[in-house]
């Protein structure tokens, strides 16, 4: 069973992350952590860790997103600025698209393994050829 509110994602989570990235013929490792946090009325999702290629020096990565209620048991996602990225059905399995012209994005949540979980996206279009895996699991400790 999967989640079945936004809170349930309230709190810390260890995240590791692989990117294929087809075009460019590499892959990437992201290890770190995602944060959810009260933020008005929603959660602020920030993702913070250490992204490696090979061959190349090691790059800290940050990102932030705004959660929050979308509907009896649909969850949206906007970009920290607040533009509109995707929403989802929250359920075992979700699907959602986004296209970011001329780029198409789309990402299949996996919660059947609840609190553990994986988001993956597969991106194409004319500047990008991707997939990135990327695997949450509750991270309650300290740090």
């Amino acid at each position: 069973m999967g989640p079945e509110r936004l809170t349930d994602f309230l709190g810390r989570w260890r995240l590791t992350r692989r990117i294929d990235d087809a075009r460019a013929g590499v892959e990437g490792r992201l290890a770190g952590v995602a944060e959810f946090r009260a933020a008005g009325t929603g959660l602020l999702c920030e993702e913070r860790g250490r992204l490696t290629y090979a061959g190349q020096p090691p790059l800290e990565a940050f990102r932030t997103y705004l959660w929050r209620q979308d509907g009896a048991g649909r969850i949206a996602v906007d970009h920290a600025d607040g533009r509109p990225f995707h929403s989802f059905a929250l359920g075992a399995v979700a699907e959602a698209d986004h296209t970011c012209a001329p780029d198409f994005y789309r990402v299949r949540y996996d919660f059947a393994d609840w609190p553990r979980w994986r988001a993956t996206w597969r991106v194409s279009g004319p500047r990008k050829d991707y997939v990135s895996i990327t695997d949450y699991a509750r991270d309650d400790g300290p740090g």
